[in-house]
């Protein structure tokens, strides 16, 4: 998720930059590893025009792809705007006429009826297709070479969904793709449609729930036998949206919600489990073992996003933004709806965490994130005034030893989302590496960094000429993944 600083994405190094680049061959220290030959692409926001209210959030940003391409121990960068139906109303009218994040009634009354979406928020890519993803919309597929825009994909119509999350999962065993669709007949429904796509691109099952009460569904978890959906306390209606106010915002009387059903049913066995405030982002990964369920998460203590305001106007509260590696039992045999929380780690850490995707699904013993670590220095004459410490390192948790190792980035360097890579021909889990950008905050610039995820030591470093867009979510995909050698040879 963006990393959010106690000043404003208007200035410094996050002030809007408008423009669209490739660079054909980066600058580069230490040595990319040879069987890295793929993309890191990267999905988050950047203002073609300034919000058209003051208090939007800096999630309504419009979409903006960028591709770091590894091929022969050479990396070229690419970046371009996602040209939604907003994208291109906001440039033929010369300035924004969005009003408040995903609430359409705050518009221009020139945006009537054209899809809002910013789709800013992750890459994917199914079935040799690269798509831009925003759970308020359609994915919309993007051409891996050049980057541009193509149009929103609906899986030949058997999508029914409105919506498409931002966090589909695969199963490693089949290639086949379950994802979801929440607010999925309209702004501010309560319909959930949960889908399998196989790994051709076509749809073969299909599951329709309701929520409990309207919320976001940012994330989730699945095994091989289950899907886990959980959301908390993030409220929206039509009354509220009519009233002028942001799509979300945070009631802590509402109970933390986590719903398990069997993935290949028809939702009939749908469990709501319930549990104290908790701020569901993301999650690491989850297994099913007869009845018992495990989920594994970094998920934090109260609201994490500013932007989104406590609906009992308290202020926002920055001690409750921690989120910690969790693990929650559910026990699918019993009548009790609550669930059991470890907190496996005392060390708080950002909640964009990652596993060896390999494993999805399976047994896993390696979770990876990013942290502040409050030992390390930050150079604030150089790097500047950021507020909070920034988020300077890589974790690796070794579940089975309980043992944390971290790798730090740099003195005047805040980290963005990390991603593994695996190494190729090993099939041994959490056996290759870590990449991810930095804002190098002194030099006005975006690294890339490549790290050994065993040893945690810093393997090559790229350099950007400048501070490229932020970024939301990162994933890397090998280049056969999207039959780049070939497209590329036919560019």
């Amino acid at each position: 998720m963006v990393q959010i600083f106690e000043g404003t994405l208007d200035q410094g190094f996050f002030a809007p930059q408008r423009f669209e680049c490739e660079i054909a061959d980066c600058e580069v220290s230490g040595t990319i590893p040879a069987d890295m030959d793929g993309v890191f692409m990267r999905v988050g926001g950047e203002f073609l025009y300034s919000p058209l209210l003051p208090n939007d959030a800096p999630l309504h940003s419009d979409g903006y792809i960028s591709k770091f391409r590894f091929k022969g121990g050479r990396v070229s960068y690419q970046g371009k705007y996602v040209r939604t139906p907003r994208y291109e109303a906001n440039l033929a009218a010369g300035r924004n006429l969005f009003g408040l994040y995903r609430n359409p009634f705050t518009d221009d009354p020139a945006a009537k009826g054209v899809n809002g979406t910013v789709s800013n928020t992750a890459p994917m890519v199914h079935a040799g297709k690269l798509f831009t993803l925003k759970e308020d919309a359609l994915p919309i597929e993007i051409d891996p070479v050049t980057l541009d825009t193509i149009a929103f994909h609906d899986f030949g119509g058997g999508w029914k969904s409105e919506t498409f999350t931002a966090h589909p999962k695969w199963d490693p065993l089949t290639g086949d793709m379950y994802a979801f669709g929440y607010e999925a007949t309209g702004l501010a429904s309560d319909d959930v449609f949960f889908y399998r796509v196989d790994r051709y691109g076509e749809v073969k099952h299909e599951i329709r729930i309701k929520q409990p009460y309207v919320s976001l569904i940012h994330d989730y978890a699945l095994t091989q036998e289950h899907v886990i959906i959980p959301f908390a306390c993030y409220y929206t209606d039509m009354e509220q949206l009519k009233a002028g106010k942001i799509h979300w915002q945070w009631d802590r009387t509402r109970p933390s919600m986590i719903g398990i059903m069997r993935r290949d049913g028809d939702g009939s066995d749908l469990r709501w489990f319930k549990g104290p405030e908790r701020c569901f982002m993301h999650v690491f990964n989850a297994q099913s073992d007869g009845n018992k369920v495990t989920l594994l998460a970094p998920f934090y203590d109260g609201n994490f996003f500013p932007f989104f305001p406590n609906i009992d106007g308290s202020p926002w509260d920055p001690s409750r933004a921690k989120g910690f590696v969790r693990r929650y039992t559910f026990d699918l045999s019993s009548k009790d709806d609550s669930w059991r929380e470890e907190t496996l780690f005392d060390t708080p850490i950002v909640d964009l965490g990652k596993v060896d995707h390999r494993y999805t699904t399976l047994p896993q013993r390696y979770a990876f994130s990013t942290f502040a670590d409050p030992t390390k220095p930050f150079d604030r004459e150089r790097g500047g005034e950021v507020g909070r410490a920034p988020v300077n390192s890589y974790a690796r948790f070794d579940l089975e030893d309980g043992v944390m190792k971290s790798f730090f980035a740099g003195e005047t360097h805040s980290l963005q989302e990390l991603t593994f890579v695996p190494r190729r021909g090993s099939s041994e889990e959490g056996d290759g590496y870590l990449i991810g950008t930095a804002s190098n905050l002194a030099e006005m610039r975006t690294e890339l960094i490549v790290v050994d995820a065993r040893k945690l030591e810093e393997v090559a470093r790229v350099y950007l000429p400048f501070r490229a867009s932020t970024q939301v979510h990162g994933y890397w995909w090998n280049a056969e993944d999207l039959a780049l050698g070939e497209r590329e040879a036919g560019a």
